[in-house]
């Protein structure tokens, strides 16, 4: 039996006390779910991770996944993406198989030393950017020069973009623009990550891999996670709505990447990489 395929919402009806009143109403939830990611290398298949994410654009998600990763750099090593339909009716979905194209190297052991160097699990911002340093081949060019106004005003356009955030308030968004604000794609998720994995997938399978002269905006903060994965996809300017961390900072300022945090109603701070933002007169 085929599982029908998971929602990004579901309906719940919570009690709303309010004014000293009580009433139920009508409301939506984002959807979370886990989903498995594998590799299939030389026919074999490799379970590389596990993740909770809102369903929808799953294969951008694994693809982007890899690609951030160092996994994979380019769409023509990527055969096929497909779900795993021939297992139990609850796995239907949120199983993704990525398979390589013959001759595709894949170092399975080198993946799971990355990911423990890069998690939160007492390893040191020094190793975490050692170990980036170490993973990361495409470089950030000189990319656009950006008007502040322009990059102020990303956060609205992102917001505008976020159908699922509209019903449910409780969705992170991920977006590509243009120098001049133009609107290119979005991706929502319940997990900021994730919707940027989503991103640089629909980059990857799309063709506008690396992203060399265009800029990512984010709905929450910047983090050493966030900006890894712009390097990873050579996207040369980061905003976020909220704060960055410190290693986030540091990512930006080592890889001549520019990073603006607190961006919205009009205003930002810049803490990397000034030369790429021109101050309206």
């Amino acid at each position: 039996m085929t599982r029908a395929r998971p929602a990004a919402t579901v309906p719940a009806t919570p009690l709303v006390v309010r004014d000293g009143g009580a009433k139920p109403r009508f409301d939506h939830l984002v959807t979370e779910e886990p989903l498995e990611m594998r590799v299939n290398a030389g026919g074999v298949d490799h379970q590389i991770s596990v993740t909770m994410r809102t369903p929808g654009n799953d294969f951008e998600l694994a693809v982007g996944f890899l690609a951030t990763e160092g996994v994979i750099s380019a769409r023509s090593e990527v055969d096929q993406v497909r779900y795993c339909v021939g297992g139990p009716a609850e796995q239907q979905y949120n199983i993704v198989t990525v398979a390589l194209r013959t001759g595709v190297a894949f170092d399975a052991e080198r993946l799971r030393r990355n990911f423990y160097t890069t998690s939160s699990c007492g390893v040191c911002g020094k190793a975490s950017l050692e170990a980036l340093a170490i993973h990361t081949a495409v470089s950030i060019p000189a990319g656009p020069v950006v008007r502040a106004s322009v990059l102020s005003g990303l956060p609205g356009r992102l917001r505008e973009a976020q159908k699922v955030f509209e019903r449910t308030g409780g969705l992170h968004a991920a977006g590509l623009f243009e120098a001049d604000g133009t609107r290119i794609a979005v991706r929502e998720d319940v997990g900021r990550h994730n919707a940027v994995d989503k991103l640089v997938g629909w980059m990857m399978l799309e063709g506008g891999f690396p992203a060399g002269e265009r800029i990512l905006a984010v709905s929450g903060r910047a983090s050493f996670e966030i900006m890894q994965k712009a390097l990873a996809a050579g996207i040369p300017i980061v905003a976020a709505v909220s704060a960055p961390s410190s290693l986030a900072v540091d990512v930006a300022e080592q890889y001549g990447m520019t990073l603006a945090g607190f961006v919205r109603d009009g205003s930002l701070n810049v803490y990397a990489g000034t030369r790429r933002i021109e101050i309206d007169s």
